[in-house]
């Protein structure tokens, strides 16, 4: 969750350390902090954003050449300036930050302080840091050979960045669940929780392994195992351009990434999708192609998001494959004794390809024979490299702590899958798969025409922003769209949002109907248009207020709903790609009416990579 970054070499360390934590904001922004070192070894932090940290540092020493900064998203410890990284040991020569959690910190602690240490902080990261400490003078031993003794001890996920005041050209880093990439130039080195703080300065990087060392120095980077082995890095070039992560014009990152959805899914289908030859082309589906079409079953794994992905795939692979799918929770899949037989598909999805839930959960069932397929954004990710196979989204950075394009950029893959196997194993003939590929095709253009005007969605917004509580509902695909509709207005605009099968509507939830309830229904034109219609009457005959989603060129639905946000016409499989886009502006509009940081909403962080 956390943002980490370090630099060494013959630039001024504390520039580059204040430019990256900015990056690495929607990582964490309930604190921040940095550690200089040269002759002296100098600790910075506060509370708040990177923002409050860089005001708080002006007219002080901040010249060094090598250094390590942290934007925390708090886990042990309340956010306060006492609890934000970096940490600094007993004797003070040594500094350390960290992303993860320390499960068994508390009895770590409980004997440090038998032997006099006390503690400043309530972090579980001062706890590992002293016990470094601890080992290395009851040793006689150097820092790293502590780091390495003290990792082997403790229970947890950890990517950690430690300094050490002797030692002052030096960062010892290392990564157990979290994720790590050192940047490589000419003469210095970078490190970063992802790649956005090192892209400016070199695309040359090297991905580090869960139970690695890296030993860091301005013109040398040694890996090790934890049994002190030598390993060899391997040196990767980065696919990504500044711009990328940069706002370019918008006000707002989640803006611009609602906004980049038509080149973002095109993205996606560049390169694999040829509507006019009739192709699909996935090698990672190709190589595999056998254990796919023979799948007894496949079982998406995922969180948030991911998962209304994962659950409208459910309804695609059911659909076009016909193969039994199940849809999953990571966090409750990785502490469940599920029934996981050798053959079995996991497709796990996930934006990040670090997130710590579904890690475990694929560890588990890859170990009893299952076959991992990763559908992630983020190159060379703990997931992808977890993988027997899959496929990259291609959807590009995504800043805004409220995934939007890496969702459609998720659906945009998992439908090619879908439709390739599909016609691979007869379920659906020459006719369905020639017209799917050319609906998937002019997906990009469609989302354009929903961008060129968003003023009625914005009058929308603007309307509703003072609302207490929202209900979303829909049927068929459009029912995991209600979902993802309703997770963005809570994430985004902190009102309370439910999104239900509209079927279900009656058993339950139209209790909470009345003329104070904005009711947001997916009403595209599908199999279950006449039904859909239907429970928009019933909501109507109870005095709620209806925002619709509608096909332009209906007629029904806007006479009969307060508000209606439009769509071009699409096939029902294809058509969430297409009216999730006015749920995003929406939520992105109420947030915004709201007067919020809708880039940073609180609580959250982009990449849980912790429990």
């Amino acid at each position: 969750m956390c943002g980490i970054v370090g630099y060494t070499g013959p630039r001024e360390a504390y520039p580059i350390i204040l430019k990256g934590l900015k990056r690495l904001e929607y990582r964490g922004y309930d604190s921040s902090g940095v550690a200089l070192l040269n002759a002296d070894l100098k600790v910075y932090k506060k509370k708040g954003k990177v923002a409050e940290l860089e005001e708080s540092v002006v007219g002080k020493d901040v010249h060094a050449f090598t250094g390590i900064g942290h934007t925390r998203w708090a886990t042990h410890g309340e956010p306060s300036d006492r609890n934000a990284h970096p940490h600094r040991s007993k004797s003070g020569n040594l500094a350390m930050i960290h992303n993860g959690i320390i499960e068994n910190y508390a009895s770590i602690k409980q004997d440090l302080q038998k032997k006099g240490y006390e503690f400043k902080s309530d972090t579980d990261t001062e706890v590992l840091l002293n016990f470094i400490e601890d080992i290395k003078e009851n040793n006689n031993c150097t820092t790293e050979q502590a780091l390495r003794i003290a990792l082997k001890r403790v229970v947890g996920a950890y990517c950690v960045l430690l300094i050490d005041k002797d030692d002052p050209e030096t960062i010892i880093a290392a990564r157990k669940g979290s994720p790590l990439v050192i940047g490589i130039g000419k003469g210095e080195h970078f490190l970063a929780s992802d790649a956005s703080p090192i892209i400016e300065y070199t695309k040359e990087v090297v991905y580090v392994n869960d139970y690695e060392i890296a030993i860091v120095k301005p013109d040398e980077l040694i890996l090790k195992n934890l049994g002190n082995e030598k390993q060899t890095p391997f040196i990767q070039k980065l696919d990504m351009e500044l711009a990328a992560i940069e706002k370019g014009g918008y006000d707002h990152f989640m803006l611009k990434e609602i906004f980049d959805q038509p080149g973002s899914i095109f993205d996606c289908l560049r390169g694999r999708l040829n509507a006019d030859a009739g192709t699909i082309t996935m090698s990672g589906v190709e190589n595999h192609l056998p254990s796919l079409i023979n799948a007894q079953r496949i079982v998406m794994v995922a969180c948030g998001t991911s998962w209304h992905a994962g659950l409208l795939a459910e309804y695609l692979f059911e659909d076009i494959c016909r193969i039994p799918v199940e849809v999953e929770y990571a966090s409750e899949f990785r502490y469940r004794n599920p029934v996981i037989n050798k053959g079995d598909v996991i497709i796990a999805i996930s934006q990040s390809g670090e997130t710590a839930d579904t890690l475990v959960a694929l560890e588990n069932a890859k170990e009893k024979g299952a076959f991992i397929f990763g559908v992630v954004n983020a190159v060379g990710s703990s997931i992808a490299r977890m993988s027997n196979a899959g496929a990259y989204t291609h959807a590009g950075p995504e800043i805004g702590v409220a995934s939007t394009k890496a969702f459609t950029g998720q659906l945009a893959v998992l439908a090619m899958m879908a439709f390739k196997i599909g016609y691979a194993k007869g379920t659906i003939d020459e006719k369905r798969y020639q017209h799917l590929l050319t609906e998937l095709w002019n997906i990009p253009d469609k989302v354009a025409q929903i961008l060129e005007d968003t003023s009625n969605i914005q009058a929308i917004a603007e309307k509703y922003k003072d609302a207490a509580d929202f209900l979303y509902l829909g049927r068929g695909y459009n029912f995991p769209v209600a979902l993802e509709g309703a997770l963005k207005l809570k994430e985004i605009s902190y009102i309370h949002a439910e999104g239900y099968p509209a079927a279900e509507m009656k058993h339950g939830p139209i209790a909470l109907v009345d003329e104070n309830l904005p009711v947001v229904f997916v009403a595209t034109k599908d199999k279950y248009y006449e039904k859909i219609v239907s429970n928009v009457q019933e909501i109507k005959a109870r005095k709620g207020k209806v925002i619709a989603v509608a096909t332009e060129g209906d007629t029904v639905i806007p006479g009969m709903a307060d508000d209606v946000m439009y769509v071009p016409d699409a096939d029902e499989a294809l058509a969430p790609l297409l009216s999730v886009i006015p749920l995003q502006l929406l939520s992105y509009y109420i947030g915004i009416a709201k007067g919020l940081d809708v880039d940073k909403p609180r609580n959250l962080a982009k990449s849980v990579t912790v429990e």
